[in-house]
């Protein structure tokens, strides 16, 4: 099946780096840019995932390869960019993709109650019982694992034309959702910083934006919205009594603002915003 592309942008001679690229949202990042003439390094820490999203890339007449490399790991993210220089060149468009949760990181629970910090018991973790690992590995993942992909290719990216980073936040970055307060607080980082490099970079000629999604099923998040039996959890009907369009997005929702985002010649003078592709998820009050 050929990718999915509501318009076609012309990135031939463009070199894009995708992180986070063997995961459900970011494939589909990584195929259509390959799908628009984009040399595309797909980056994960497994490398056989990110190598199978490449020969799908390639099965369709594109142009990539699978790299593996941990965003939080600059000397890994080094030797990424020596490869890719190698084979493509330097990096014209970079995807900050990497990011997620833990659980760790979360509660059980929406809202704090008296007897809960009267009443200790192993199944239920309040804020008090948040783990410090759990939580800096959050932070880390997905504000660091921004931070340092950007400084290893945007020195290459300086002067390019048409040069543009996309970072992911959140939907959870504009209002933090209960239970993942590490999480929200990444993402808000991730939107925070996106407007700092937007700045920073602009005498350079980078354009730095990024996409919100809002509630898309993934790997990482399919136990929480999903029952085993496929029905949805209480959760998941929660959120979706709260998204007018009453669904969950897809991967090729975000395709048509990725497209937008990255070419030059539609959003060039687009910069420092992020995006919100959720339904209509942040505009309902509920009421």
């Amino acid at each position: 099946m050929s990718t999915f592309l509501p318009f076609k942008i012309d990135l031939s001679g463009k070199v894009a780096v995708v992180t986070g690229g063997s995961g459900v949202l970011c494939s589909g990042f990584a195929k259509a840019l390959g799908a628009c003439g984009a040399a595309v390094a797909v980056i994960g820490r497994n490398l056989e995932k990110a190598q199978k999203v490449a020969e799908e890339i390639v099965s369709e007449g594109g142009k990539a390869m699978g790299i593996s490399a941990d965003v939080l790991d600059k000397t890994s993210l080094e030797t990424a960019r020596e490869q890719i220089m190698e084979a493509y060149g330097a990096c014209d468009i970079l995807i900050n993709g990497a990011g997620g949760n833990n659980p760790k990181g979360t509660t059980t629970k929406e809202y704090l109650f008296p007897e809960d910090l009267k009443e200790k018991t192993a199944d239920v973790v309040t804020f008090f019982d948040l783990d410090f690992s759990g939580v800096q590995y959050v932070l880390d993942l997905n504000f660091l694992g921004t931070l340092l992909p950007t400084q290893v290719f945007a020195a290459d990216m300086a002067g390019k034309p048409g040069a543009v980073i996309l970072n992911v936040s959140s939907m959870n970055a504009f209002r933090p959702l209960t239970k993942i307060p590490a999480y929200s607080a990444a993402k808000a980082a991730v939107s925070n910083f996106t407007q700092w490099l937007a700045v920073h970079f602009a005498p350079v000629g980078i354009r730095v934006n990024a996409i919100a999604p809002g509630f898309f099923v993934t790997e990482q998040n399919r136990a929480l919205l999903m029952k085993p039996d496929g029905n949805l959890t209480p959760r998941s009907e929660k959120i979706l009594s709260h998204t007018p369009m009453n669904r969950f997005g897809t991967p090729e929702d975000l395709t048509g603002a990725l497209l937008w985002l990255v070419d030059d010649k539609a959003s060039g003078f687009v910069n420092g915003v992020v995006v919100p592709v959720d339904g209509g998820f942040a505009a309902y009050s509920g009421v």
